[in-house]
């Protein structure tokens, strides 16, 4: 189960944070700071995955965001490192080109696009093509 899912900048600005389990408001902030703090410092040439308190981290960084996700400790890493793949690829294609302020000024979108894949912190819709065309059928219907 997807314990939380965060997106930051390489300054530990929080773009965009879902948390699937109840938290206080400081446990969040402190939780936010202690992944930031893990995934940008953590040397390139490690894996992307990483332990996290009881649970695990698996995070991804393109260009200048980290994706990161965690996850019980027994969960298929590889699973949710194309799970974060997948949720890029669909970024990528929804806002042409993404970059860190389109999910800044477009961060209703970006929360829909999350919801229509991930539902109650587990995986729901594995399929690109599905995922676009709803999205599309949403942006119509606007």
């Amino acid at each position: 189960m997807i314990r939380f899912i965060l997106l930051q900048n390489r300054q530990g600005k929080t773009r965009l944070a879902k948390y699937y389990i109840p938290l206080e408001e400081s446990e969040k902030h402190k939780v936010e700071y202690e992944v930031h703090r893990l995934v940008v410092n953590r040397d390139p040439k490690f894996t992307n995955f990483v332990e996290f308190r009881t649970h695990k981290v698996i995070y991804r960084r393109y260009a200048g965001l980290f994706f990161s996700m965690c996850v019980d400790i027994t969960d298929n890493e590889l699973a949710y490192l194309e799970c974060i793949h997948l949720f890029v690829e669909i970024l990528d294609h929804f806002f042409s080109n993404v970059c860190e302020l389109d999910l800044v000024f477009n961060f209703h979108k970006v929360y829909l696009i999350l919801d229509e894949f991930i539902l109650a912190g587990e995986l729901q819709e594995t399929s690109k093509r599905a995922i676009i065309e709803r999205m599309g059928e949403l942006e119509r219907q606007e």
